[in-house]
């Protein structure tokens, strides 16, 4: 039944998938509307359907939520929006908060939630799986562990074929750091200005974006280069990116050549000479940076970078956290789009749809090199429940065709935002693949300087409103991050455009006032 619904709604044009089902699936939009309409605009987006009733709100009052948390929860400012949202329910690619007000989710959870919220096949293997066995340890051999070992591995190219199970993304790439330099014999580890690797004490060192640093120094070893973004950075032109939206910036390169990328790997390289030591363990990166606001390098850059990292002994580590499980649609896997093999794969988030699960992939000859080195042992890593749902979701991803969804409905909303971007003058970039789209805002186009972060929070606060959630990112959170759940439809997609566009115009005539 949700097959047949969902394959509607990809057929649908807009004007007939848009038709509100209230009583159904409630949304927060009507209040908005009414204060917006009062300032000009005349025409809302309206929601497309759903085919979800969500249960009846039963736990804690809003306002003792808000207590709890302000005296006994973080005291890191993390939560979104001046009221924050209290969620209750998912089902697919919809949120519904404690009110039954509902959502599209255009985040999924920090790109976390990759076959949609609740999937009835993922929980239907998640209950039976609780039902036999919960936890065993490694010292002990279950199925699902085995299992989910083959069907990850017979998707990862040769010599790829050693997995370590862990329970998150920083785990994951903590486990690649040591792994790096058990096998290299070396210390230093370069990593993108802009990246980030995980919040644990070894990959804070990898993690180069302001907010994640810390006043005291860590990270030994743990060197930064300049970020190769042809947007922001000294150096971009009209050709540089693999995807089907490039930058405003012009160049005179010709199609198969790019002059930003010879910069940047000069950079590169200047860090190789000068800031580390001769021999090095390795080089992290993301295939395209995802808590910096979806940064994209040029083509051709990451292949030579390796081929330089290799030749002073280190190790090349790609951290698929983000990008993974056929996201970026053109292919299942990240560094496939960049040509390379790296050494070393990790995986989170959305391998097991948001259940607490990582991985990291490598050679035979490394995982040796760090058997030699230690016993690597993790009490919950690869537990019978998380590899149950990992393999669950791998099933998922190939029968509904997720990866060749992301691929379309991917490049369809890429294309779409940015006509938004000649539109307004306060969007300086579009950029992306697949299904993870970056939106940078600006003061205006030619100067590229951020757009306040004051002004960038209210249209996030719009977008909200009219019932979209988007995410945020950039090292001064001036790019909106969309990436919402794979199996999301061009219908959806048509409804995230006009809110954005409605919130960015809105904006524009608050500036005028």
């Amino acid at each position: 039944m949700i097959l047949a619904w969902r394959h509607l709604l990809r057929t649908l044009p807009l004007e007939t998938s848009s038709r509100r089902t209230p009583t159904t699936c409630p949304s927060p939009i009507g209040t908005f509307w009414r204060s917006v309409t009062k300032r000009g605009l005349h025409s809302k987006p309206r929601m497309p359907p759903c085919d979800f009733t969500p249960e009846r709100y039963q736990s804690l009052p809003y306002r003792r939520v808000l207590e709890i948390y302000r005296q006994h929860l973080s005291s890191m400012q993390t939560a979104y929006f001046p009221e924050p949202l209290l969620l209750h329910q998912g089902h697919m690619e919809w949120l519904f908060d404690h009110q039954g007000n509902r959502y599209l989710d255009f985040f999924s959870g920090i790109v976390t939630v990759s076959v949609g919220h609740c999937h009835p096949k993922v929980n239907t293997v998640a209950q039976k799986q609780l039902g036999r066995l919960w936890h065993t340890s490694a010292v002990f051999f279950h199925p699902p562990i085995h299992e989910y070992a083959e069907k990850l591995l017979a998707l990862l190219p040769e010599p790829l074929k050693v997995i370590f199970l862990t329970n998150s993304g920083s785990e994951a790439n903590d486990l690649a750091l040591l792994m790096a330099r058990a096998h290299s014999k070396n210390i230093d580890i370069i990593s993108f200005r802009g990246a980030y690797h995980g919040c644990s004490p070894y990959t804070l060192g990898l993690s180069n974006v302001g907010p994640f640093k810390m006043t005291l120094p860590g990270g030994v070893g743990c060197q930064s280069t300049m970020c190769p973004d042809v947007f922001r950075g000294p150096w971009g032109g009209s050709h540089c990116r693999d995807s089907p939206v490039q930058t405003i910036r012009k160049c005179n390169c010709a199609p198969d050549s790019c002059q930003a990328k010879d910069q940047y790997l000069e950079q590169f390289k200047d860090t190789l000479n000068t800031c580390v030591a001769k021999s090095i363990a390795g080089f992290f990166a993301e295939p395209i940076q995802g808590v910096n606001g979806f940064v994209q390098y040029p083509k051709g850059f990451l292949k030579e970078a390796f081929e330089l990292v290799r030749k002073q002994g280190g190790v090349c580590i790609v951290d698929e956290v983000q990008t993974g499980l056929g996201r970026l649609g053109s292919h299942f896997w990240g560094f496939q789009t960049h040509g390379v093999l790296p050494d070393i794969v990790t995986m989170a988030k959305g391998i097991a749809n948001g259940f607490p699960m990582a991985a990291v992939v490598t050679t035979p000859e490394i995982a040796k090199s760090l058997a030699k080195s230690m016993l690597h042992f993790n009490t919950f890593g690869g537990n019978p429940v998380a590899c149950a749902i990992g393999s669950a979701v791998l099933e998922v991803i190939k029968e509904e065709k997720l990866q060749e969804n992301s691929q379309e409905v991917g490049t369809y909303m890429l294309l779409e935002f940015a006509k938004l971007r000649d539109e307004f003058e306060i969007i300086g970039d579009v950029r992306g693949k697949g299904l993870m789209v970056g939106i940078e805002m600006v003061k205006d186009k030619m100067s590229r300087q951020p757009l306040p972060r004051e002004e960038v929070n209210q249209i996030h606060e719009d977008c909200r409103l009219m019932g979209l959630i988007i995410g945020r990112g950039g090292v001064f959170s001036q790019t909106f991050r969309i990436a919402p759940p794979m199996c999301i439809t061009k219908p959806e997609v048509d409804f995230a455009v006009e809110v954005f566009r409605a919130a960015v115009t809105q904006h524009m005539e608050r500036r005028t006032k």
